[in-house]
Protein backbone atom coordinates (compact mmCIF):
# COMPACT_ATOMS: atom_id res chain seq x y z
CA UNK A 1 0.00 0.00 0.00
CA UNK A 2 1.48 3.15 -0.78
CA UNK A 3 2.46 6.32 1.83
CA UNK A 4 -0.61 8.39 0.34
CA UNK A 5 -2.98 5.99 0.90
CA UNK A 6 -2.21 4.72 4.38
CA UNK A 7 -2.08 8.80 5.32
CA UNK A 8 -5.76 8.83 3.50
CA UNK A 9 -6.87 5.52 5.46
CA UNK A 10 -5.15 7.07 8.78
CA UNK A 11 -7.21 10.15 8.40
CA UNK A 12 -10.83 8.24 7.39
CA UNK A 13 -10.35 6.27 10.60
CA UNK A 14 -9.56 9.20 12.72
CA UNK A 15 -12.44 11.23 11.43
CA UNK A 16 -14.94 8.09 11.97
CA UNK A 17 -13.54 7.65 15.50
CA UNK A 18 -14.01 11.83 16.20
CA UNK A 19 -17.51 11.16 15.10
CA UNK A 20 -18.47 8.67 17.23
CA UNK A 21 -16.82 9.97 20.30
CA UNK A 22 -18.73 13.14 19.83
CA UNK A 23 -21.97 10.84 18.48
CA UNK A 24 -21.91 13.09 15.26
CA UNK A 25 -22.01 12.68 11.47
CA UNK A 26 -18.98 11.99 9.94
CA UNK A 27 -19.42 14.75 7.36
CA UNK A 28 -19.70 17.23 10.80
CA UNK A 29 -16.53 15.70 11.71
CA UNK A 30 -14.78 16.21 8.65
CA UNK A 31 -15.96 19.71 8.48
CA UNK A 32 -15.07 20.44 12.02
CA UNK A 33 -11.39 18.90 12.13
CA UNK A 34 -10.65 20.70 8.82
CA UNK A 35 -12.17 24.04 10.10
CA UNK A 36 -10.23 23.77 13.60
CA UNK A 37 -6.78 23.00 11.87
CA UNK A 38 -7.06 19.22 13.07
CA UNK A 39 -6.77 17.82 9.28
CA UNK A 40 -3.60 19.84 8.91
CA UNK A 41 -2.32 18.47 12.26
CA UNK A 42 -3.01 14.66 11.10
CA UNK A 43 -1.13 15.36 7.97
CA UNK A 44 1.38 17.24 9.21
CA UNK A 45 2.09 15.01 12.52
CA UNK A 46 1.05 11.81 10.34
CA UNK A 47 4.28 9.62 11.48
CA UNK A 48 4.12 10.14 14.87
CA UNK A 49 0.41 9.84 15.46
CA UNK A 50 0.21 6.73 13.97
CA UNK A 51 2.20 4.87 16.59
CA UNK A 52 -0.70 5.95 18.91
CA UNK A 53 -3.72 4.30 19.78
CA UNK A 54 -6.74 5.99 18.33
CA UNK A 55 -7.71 7.23 21.15
CA UNK A 56 -5.04 9.09 22.51
CA UNK A 57 -4.91 10.74 18.39
CA UNK A 58 -8.48 11.16 19.46
CA UNK A 59 -7.46 13.32 22.22
CA UNK A 60 -4.83 15.20 20.27
CA UNK A 61 -7.14 16.08 18.01
CA UNK A 62 -9.52 17.29 20.22
CA UNK A 63 -7.05 19.69 22.11
CA UNK A 64 -5.56 21.01 18.71
CA UNK A 65 -9.38 22.16 17.72
CA UNK A 66 -10.11 23.85 21.24
CA UNK A 67 -6.66 25.56 20.45
CA UNK A 68 -7.77 26.82 17.53
CA UNK A 69 -11.27 27.85 18.89
CA UNK A 70 -13.23 24.74 18.44
CA UNK A 71 -15.61 23.55 21.29
CA UNK A 72 -15.94 19.79 21.19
Amino acid sequence: MSDLKKKINYTVACVNEFASRFNIAAKEAFNYLYEYKGIEFIKEFYDIERTLSIDDAIDDLTLICRNNGGSY
